[in-house]
């Protein structure tokens, strides 16, 4: 038998980021004060938990100004669509071995 919990993204064990990718899998994109209301996070939390995610390739970030105040938007890539389905899916699998 294999280890339950080797399918488990590690990136997507902290609950900021997969409250991240749940909300932009569903969404084609967000901005960055609709996914922090979204979230209830401070700024500086959806921050860094986005630049990790962006560093990992699971989420694309567009920056644009908007008159003179810039907004960052948010979106789910290709990869992100992948591993966020698969933990899921291992999550999945861990709660029917566990019952």
């Amino acid at each position: 038998m294999t280890n339950p919990i080797e399918n488990l993204n590690k990136m997507l064990e902290s609950r900021v980021r997969l409250g991240i990718m749940s909300a932009l899998v569903v969404n084609d994109a967000l901005d960055f004060n609709s996914l922090k209301e979204l979230l209830g996070i401070t700024d500086g939390n959806l921050a860094s938990h986005a630049s990790a995610l962006e560093a990992e390739g699971y989420i694309k970030v567009k920056k644009a100004f908007v008159g003179k105040k810039t907004q960052t938007t948010y979106s789910v890539t290709a990869a992100g669509q992948r591993a966020f389905n698969d933990h899921i899916d291992g999550l999945a699998r861990l709660i029917k071995i566990s019952r």
